[in-house]
C-alpha cells in the first residue's frame, strides 16, 4: 500500500526536484511591509555547461547567498499578484522570463507573497 503524502510534506518534496534555469534571469521576491507592495527584483545570468547560473564578467557560479553584491536588472513591484503577473506578462517586452515553468512558479510565489502579505506573517521565497 503507497503511502499518501501530507499537503506539506507533498510539497517539500516537490520544492526539491531539479529545475533548470530560466536563460532570461532569475527573481528575488521580497516584500516592501511600509507600501503594502510585493517586490520582484530581476537578475540576469548566464549559464554554464552544468546549468549552473555565472557570473557573466567572470564566469565564477553566482550562489544564492554568495557575499558579492548582487545588481538587479530591473524591481517590479504591485500590491497583488495578479497585479505583478500583468506587469510581467502583459505589459512588459520583451519578457523576463522565457519558460512556462518559471512562469508558474513566480505565479505560485507571488500568490504566496501576497497572502504574507495581507496576513502579516512571514515570506519566504520558495
Amino acid at each position: 500500500m503507497t503511502k499518501t503524502l501530507s499537503l506539506t510534506d507533498l510539497d517539500n518534496e516537490l520544492s526539491n526536484r531539479h529545475i533548470d534555469l530560466d536563460p532570461q534571469g532569475y527573481f528575488i521576491i521580497y516584500l516592501n511591509r511600509e507600501a503594502r507592495l510585493i517586490c520582484a527584483d530581476h537578475y540576469s545570468n548566464n549559464i554554464n555547461e552544468q546549468g549552473l547560473a555565472v557570473d557573466p564578467q567572470t564566469g565564477e557560479v553566482i550562489t544564492c547567498k554568495g557575499s558579492k553584491p548582487r545588481q538587479a536588472m530591473t524591481t517590479y513591484s504591485a500590491r497583488t499578484a495578479k497585479e505583478l503577473c500583468v506587469k510581467f506578462i502583459e505589459e512588459n517586452q520583451p519578457k523576463p522570463i522565457s519558460m512556462l515553468d518559471h512562469a508558474a512558479y513566480l505565479g505560485r510565489e507571488f500568490m504566496r507573497a501576497e497572502y504574507a502579505l495581507i496576513n502579516d506573517i512571514e515570506y519566504i521565497q520558495d
